[in-house]
């Protein structure tokens, strides 16, 4: 019987979100392709150290655990390595024990257009060009940046994954009317349509799969710990945090933290709620994030930066 992905969360990961691959890349980009490919025959056996998107990934496999007769999530390894220079990746997958067995190895070849062929919810790598064209074709994807120094998170606690608002669980449309027309003119539009929903974005099917996760889990944990906590984190205020809060009760999801900082930075609010990983749209927002919670950013697609 064909196994249908379509009925799981389903995320895919390059090998240098997965694990830390920046002396190889450093090889590839230098040396050029040859020398990256007998660097990794010649490490095989060595096992990679976990990268920034590797807490995430363990975490989320470990759904699968909670309630044994029902499995949820599913992992697949989406990567430009050939096959054979997949086996040191293969090797440290089966080190750290992580129940992955599906795999697409391209040779070189861009990886997006084989997302869709898996079902991927969600696709996380260090490559821009392979996270733009992700997003050409509607995946929800988060561009990986290099994580803090200490990198280190407890899978066995609690998935937390924290997002920003416009551009990413919502839109971009009021998000360029901050952009082009300015503040004053963003609060007015918002105010004056505060009852009307936010059109979703790139990450509200995430969310809401993960809102319904919850809510199937909670019933099957007894610890005490829900095993999912989500948190939006945005730059709105009064009075345009109403129509966020009306949007997501016309959505029926669940966000479990909620905070509208006005301009005050993100970091600490990420480092006090610690992540698995935070999606923002801004560079800016990333960058300092990056260096204290595992970051993506989500880019836009190529039509709507041609509006910006």
């Amino acid at each position: 019987m064909t196994y249908d992905l379509s009925n799981y969360l389903v995320i895919g990961v390059s090998s240098r979100a997965l694990f830390d691959l920046n002396k190889e890349n450093e090889i590839y980009e230098n040396d050029g392709l040859e020398a990256y490919c007998k660097y990794q025959l010649d490490h095989e056996n060595d096992i990679l150290q976990p990268g920034t998107g590797f807490a995430l990934i363990e975490s989320m496999l470990r759904i699968n655990r909670i309630d044994k007769d029902q499995r949820r999530t599913e992992v697949v390894i989406v990567s430009r390595n050939s096959a054979d220079t997949s086996l040191r990746i293969s090797n440290s997958i089966n080190h750290y024990e992580l129940d992955i067995t599906r795999a697409a190895f391209t040779g070189g070849e861009p990886v997006a257009k084989y997302l869709n062929a898996f079902d991927v919810d969600l696709f996380l790598s260090a490559t821009e060009e392979d996270v733009q064209a992700a997003v050409e074709s509607n995946v929800a994807s988060g561009l990986i940046y290099d994580g803090p120094a200490d990198n280190k998170m407890d899978p066995l606690q609690q998935i937390r994954i924290a997002f920003d608002g416009d551009a990413v669980l919502f839109s971009e449309e009021s998000e360029m009317i901050y952009q082009n027309q300015g503040l004053e003119a963003f609060l007015e539009h918002e105010k004056l349509n505060a009852e009307k929903p936010l059109p979703e974005g790139p990450f509200a099917k995430l969310l809401k799969t993960l809102s319904f996760l919850q809510f199937e889990l909670n019933s099957n944990y007894d610890n005490g710990t829900p095993p999912i906590r989500t948190a939006l984190v945005t730059a709105r205020n009064s009075p345009a945090h109403e129509r966020v809060i009306r949007t997501l009760r016309t959505w029926k999801v669940r966000i479990d933290e909620t905070f509208f900082l006005g301009g005050v930075s993100k970091d600490r609010v990420l480092a006090s709620f610690s992540p698995h990983i935070f999606f923002d749209d801004q560079h800016q927002h990333c960058d300092a994030a990056s260096k204290l919670v595992p970051t993506a950013r989500v880019p836009y697609r190529k039509n709507e930066t041609d509006q910006r």
